[in-house]
């Protein structure tokens, strides 16, 4: 029985430990730094995808295209 208690104590000794390692981290990446990285992606894509459109002059994506054409000529 000594024995089991002694387990279940390290156990919980062991996650508050982790808990207090995690809470503790001073790593530079946080849900800011994600933010942002996320936000320039997005930012690139959208040049990237303007840059084609001017370059050809045309319809890049067709399918998109009309999928949103047809989000907005809904007549409910």
């Amino acid at each position: 029985m000594r024995k089991l208690f002694n387990k279940i104590k390290d156990k919980v000794n062991q996650i508050a430990i982790n808990a207090r390692t995690a809470v503790d981290n001073a790593k530079a990446e946080g849900y800011v730094d994600s933010g942002v990285k996320i936000l320039i992606a997005v930012v690139i894509g959208a040049l990237l995808l303007a840059g084609l459109y001017a370059l050809f002059n045309t319809t890049i994506m067709p399918t998109v295209t009309t999928k949103i054409q047809q989000l907005f000529n809904y007549k409910g």
